[in-house]
């Protein structure tokens, strides 16, 4: 969907990434308009180092583009989003400096601007490592929905940065506004954070987890995960094996350990996730792996895969979508070589069976529980 976004500078065309005219959904939301209005009314000066952090799908840094900002983000898809946003606006892409999260952050900061991330985790592992740059005269200001605005939120700013406070709320939006106290005792940044699995999962039995914030279930197994392990194929001979939307990498360990052969791709589009799936595997064994950040299998050559292992995320952001599962199962039917294997795990209610059957011709039920069901679909 290409929607335009008003701004005290003017109009901004924004579409999410990849584009589809079937989308309904937006760009931007109140809380990215409620910001621009703020930084315009008060004046805020923009002719410092600005940076933007969690910027959905580059709206912010879109709309802010004539004053050189930074844009940090965990999401592959939100980078390739800012840069598609850039062109479509005319702007020139050097104007903007793109940086992940894994990436050294800018070491000064005069302006910050947070967009709320849905992960506590990952705001808390990004204020430490900012803290740095931010002095007494930056101005910080946070935004979201009143939804996604938690005491915890707030609580945690403060005790990183300083005294915080919030705006009144304009259609379901609200403000952070934080004064920096460069000189306070914040403590250590707690990220990553390891921990050893449980016992009874068979080969991944006391190994060790790593897991960088804002991975999915950061400490503990799963119990989706858990039953993802017990089902999972074993021994096939597979020479090349996806760990598609790897998360920690805890399902592509396991396939390695089951194929000691196999060369395993773990690949996800937050660069946090694809950190964490390596830390794990470089603990656990030695064979031969690939760690891709990208937007699921594009890029990976067709046919060229004997087995992909699949848990889709049915969130995108705060919306409930079956976007990108349709996405992973469709370049997983291209990547697979004839013959090949698509194994899903999903909650039972989401019926991924009618969409493989739908792409693939044909969709095996491996096993259920009252909450999870797993599913096989092969390429013909």
């Amino acid at each position: 969907m290409n929607d335009r976004l008003t701004t005290p500078w003017g109009e901004c065309a924004l579409a999410r990434f990849p584009e589809d005219p079937r989308d309904r959904l937006r760009a931007w939301d109140a809380s990215d308009a409620y910001l621009l209005r703020h930084l315009a009314a008060s004046g805020t000066p923009l002719d410092g180092a600005v940076v933007v952090v969690g910027d959905r799908w580059g709206a912010l840094t879109t709309a802010l583009a004539a004053h050189r900002p930074t844009q940090i983000t965990d999401s592959f898809l939100v980078q390739e989003a800012t840069r598609a946003n850039l062109a479509r606006n005319g702007v020139d892409p050097g104007a903007v400096r793109l940086l992940s999260t894994r990436d050294d952050p800018p070491s000064r900061v005069d302006v910050l601007l947070i967009r709320v991330p849905k992960s506590l985790a990952l705001l808390e592992d990004q204020l430490h490592r900012l803290a740095p740059g931010v002095h007494e005269g930056t101005v910080v200001i946070g935004t979201g929905m009143v939804k996604e605005i938690h005491t915890s939120t707030l609580q945690l700013i403060e005790r990183v940065f300083g005294p915080t406070r919030t705006s009144l709320a304009e259609q379901k939006a609200r403000l952070i506004f934080c004064t920096p106290a460069p000189d306070l005792e914040r403590g250590s940044n707690p990220w990553p954070y390891r921990y050893r699995l449980p016992d009874g999962i068979g080969p991944l039995s006391g190994r060790t987890v790593t897991n960088h914030a804002g991975v999915f279930c950061a400490d503990r197994l799963d119990i989706g995960t858990r039953f993802f392990l017990q089902h999972l194929p074993r021994g096939r001979g597979a020479e090349r094996i996806v760990d598609l939307g790897c998360g920690n990498g805890i399902v592509g360990l396991a396939a390695a350990l089951a194929d000691p052969e196999a060369e395993v791709l773990f690949t996800d589009e937050s660069y946090q996730a694809v950190a964490s799936a390596e830390a794990t595997y470089r603990d656990n064994v030695r064979g031969r792996a690939e760690f891709r950040v990208g937007d699921g299998l594009s890029g990976v050559p067709a046919a060229s895969v004997d087995l992909v292992l699949n848990n889709p995320p049915f969130h995108s952001h705060q919306a409930t979508t079956d976007a990108t599962a349709w996405r992973m199962f469709t370049g997983a039917r291209r990547a697979l070589r004839p013959g090949g294997e698509l194994w899903v795990i999903g909650n039972r209610h989401l019926g991924y069976h009618v969409k493989l059957r739908r792409l693939f011709g044909n969709s095996e039920l491996v096993a259920s529980d009252p909450k999870f069901v797993v599913l096989k679909a092969v390429k013909k």
